[in-house]
């Protein structure tokens, strides 16, 4: 089995242990953006889920920064977290090569949870919940867009 064919898949995957909904997010906004995805992409198709993923990356990007926003590490942030990694993973996986896409990507974003929460929660007490989320979206939104941008190709090629 070749990894390095993987390699988006499992990149993705990291951007979903920091911010769940980014991943497909990205993914839908490349789609919107005329990109198309080596691996099959049933439900990012549908112009009603294409626009749910958005709507959730906004939504996410908001509510963490919240008082009351559950550790990513909740059962159902980690649920989160293997749908959206898993669904990307598959979508930039190479074509017949989707189920591998998804494992690479939910191996890398359950463990790197519990990472990148411990790193958030560091830089939340030296600068507090606000400004640490906002650094943190910054860096997640553009991993997420260059894994994406790298891992796609226009759909006229």
């Amino acid at each position: 089995m070749r990894t390095r064919s993987l390699l988006s898949s499992a990149l993705i995957g990291a951007v979903a242990s920091a911010r769940s909904m980014t991943p497909m997010a990205a993914i839908a906004a490349a789609r919107l953006a005329g990109r198309h995805t080596s691996g099959q992409l049933f439900l990012l198709d549908r112009p009603l889920f294409r626009s749910g993923a958005l709507a959730m990356g906004v939504a996410e990007l908001l509510g963490d920064k919240m008082k009351t926003a559950p550790d990513r590490t909740v059962f159902l942030g980690l649920l989160a977290r293997v749908m959206s990694a898993g669904i990307a993973g598959a979508a930039l996986a190479p074509r017949g090569r989707e189920q591998a896409g998804a494992a690479f990507a939910v191996a890398a974003a359950v463990p790197l949870a519990y990472l990148t929460l411990a790193g958030r929660k560091q830089a939340m007490a030296h600068i507090g919940q606000t400004r640490s989320g906002l650094i943190e979206d910054a860096l997640v939104v553009a991993a997420g867009a260059a894994v994406v941008a790298l891992a796609t190709r226009a759909m006229s090629d």
